[in-house]
């Protein structure tokens, strides 16, 4: 098979240079993306683990189990008192299990933050009572 020229001439070659720059602005647009990701990562990045950052990821658990932090999933406040207290025992028994061993700064850090929780929660469990008590009947009995 001959290829036909038409009237002798040679065929025509086109070369595209737009899909140079169009690669070449893809790159860059890419580039840009890494670098927005990675600034990013590093905004969400997470902080060196440390007895502060452990205490203060079971207290905000504690704090979300009673309410006091809305559910990100639902933006409503969830109150789950049994998974609270949990949260607080396991605060109380790390407390229990490295006296002597932590500086002042995250002793006295435990320490505070333990009783305000276990306050907050003696509070959301009255508040709770209350509310089931007001149905039941009360007693007639009155003490001296």
């Amino acid at each position: 098979m001959s290829e036909e020229t038409g009237s002798g001439q040679e065929p025509k070659i086109i070369v595209d240079d737009d899909w140079k720059s169009q690669v070449e602005k893809e790159k860059e647009e890419l580039k840009d993306t890494a670098d927005t990701a990675e600034g990013e990562a590093e905004e969400h990045a997470l902080p060196p683990a440390s007895f502060m950052v452990l205490m203060s990821t079971l207290a905000t658990q504690a704090m979300a189990a009673m309410g006091l932090i809305p559910d990100p999933m639902t933006g409503q406040p969830t109150v789950n008192l049994p998974m609270a207290k949990h949260f607080i025992d396991l605060l109380g028994m790390l407390q229990d299990k490295t006296k002597g061993n932590l500086t002042e700064e995250e002793a006295n850090h435990l320490r505070d933050g333990l009783h305000q929780l276990r306050m907050i929660f003696v509070s959301s469990e009255q508040a709770s009572a209350g509310t089931e008590d007001e149905a039941a009947p009360k007693s007639s009995i009155e003490l001296p």
